[in-house]
């Protein structure tokens, strides 16, 4: 018969075994042992390594045994605890969602900053901030690019064109500027046309035209090639916070310190409807995209399960009364209202999965929203001081 044991290992067991049945008087057996392992000179010593050594090994495996018995049941356990648990598919990369902690501090503005901008292709990261400048940062590794220095007073906002050509950047200084991405940020064109801060500005999807709103509660539409203001569409009665243009550019949204929220039809300028119930300032409203239809329908419990998949059907708002409303745009009706922020809502952005909608605010927090349940899933601590901004 073969065996697993070495020589030496062999060897240690028959003294071992011959110890014990010293040990214990089985006089005979010990000497049949000493003389078939041929072991004949072997004198027990207590000293010795192989002395008591049987009875070590024998509850050393008792002790093992029991152990291994105990780990077994406790993985059935789990195991049938993992059975019954929802299931969770991998998380791919459409399914992330920020996480402490942040993976870049950019710093370099001396005042605070008011937006930030993404661009479409290239690693870059735009920032507009009170003091006046726009900062581009290349966010992969996070090292400062550029500055842009043109403006006189504080830069509100700014986006890119949809192809990543032009940065335009809007300012309290009462212009609008066009900014060259492939000529060095070279300053191409100052649009000049509004009466008191321009708060907010953006490319409409086909790139050709600029739309911006400001205090002076006008929205203005700019023909980009010849820098023309080619049409201005008014009805708030106070200060038009931000302007954002549906996907496929038929609709803008505003919001306004009037406490209303309006749609616009981008072609006419009429209002197509107004939104109410705010109780403060309405800071900024965007546009739900398409891929996140299923999950506001869910959420509303719009069994229709439509398949109208038409740009621009639901509008959400955030105020400074510290909510986030979800609107639809073809009634006006209020759907839904989040809370949980602490203080005024400046931001929001809908993440590209369409499933989570994210909010930033001046309780210094950003928010994550499951848009299925309306339920914030998640809190960050963002920042030492309030959130302005998110992208």
């Amino acid at each position: 018969m073969t065996t697993i044991l070495s020589d030496r290992q062999r060897d240690e067991l028959h003294k071992a075994i011959l110890d014990y049945l010293n040990a214990n008087n089985y006089s005979e057996a010990f000497h049949a042992l000493k003389n078939e392992t041929e072991n004949a000179d072997f004198v027990p010593d207590p000293k010795q390594k192989y002395a008591g050594l049987l009875e070590k090994k024998w509850t050393s495996v008792i002790r093992l045994q029991k152990k291994i018995m105990e780990l077994e049941s406790k993985t059935a356990q789990m195991q049938e605890e993992l059975a019954s648990a929802p299931t969770r598919k991998q998380t791919g990369a459409s399914d992330w969602i920020p996480r402490p902690p942040q993976r870049y501090s950019l710093t370099g503005h001396r005042n605070p900053i008011t937006r930030v901008a993404f661009h479409p292709v290239y690693q870059i990261l735009a920032s507009a901030s009170e003091d006046a400048t726009v900062k581009v940062w290349d966010y992969e590794s996070g090292d400062f690019e550029c500055t842009l220095k043109g403006h006189t007073k504080a830069v509100q906002d700014l986006a890119f064109d949809p192809k990543g050509n032009y940065l335009v950047s809007c300012s309290a200084d009462l212009t609008i500027k066009v900014w060259d991405v492939n000529n060095e940020y070279k300053c191409i064109k100052t649009l000049y046309g509004h009466d008191h801060s321009v708060s907010s500005v953006a490319f409409l999807p086909s790139g050709d035209k600029i739309v911006s709103s400001s205090r002076d509660k006008s929205i203005k539409v700019w023909d980009f090639t010849s820098g023309y203001c080619t049409k201005t569409f008014t009805g708030h009665a106070e200060w038009v916070r931000s302007v954002v243009p549906s996907d496929d550019g038929r609709w803008l949204v505003t919001a306004s310190n009037d406490q209303t929220s309006r749609l616009w039809d981008a072609q006419s300028g009429e209002t197509k409807m107004e939104f109410r119930g705010h109780e403060h300032v309405v800071e900024c409203a965007i546009f739900a995209p398409t891929n996140a239809y299923p999950f506001i329908q869910e959420l509303i419990g719009d069994e229709s399960k439509s398949k109208d998949q038409v740009p621009g059907r639901y509008v959400i708002t955030g105020s400074r009364d510290k909510t986030i409303k979800l609107w639809d745009a073809n009634s006006g009706q209020m759907l839904h209202t989040l809370h949980g922020h602490d203080n005024w809502v400046r931001g929001l952005v809908v993440h590209p999965s369409g499933k989570y909608l994210l909010s930033a605010s001046d309780d210094k927090t950003l928010k994550i929203w499951d848009l299925k349940t309306g339920r914030c899933m998640k809190t960050l601590e963002a920042h030492s001081h309030f959130v302005t901004c998110i992208s």
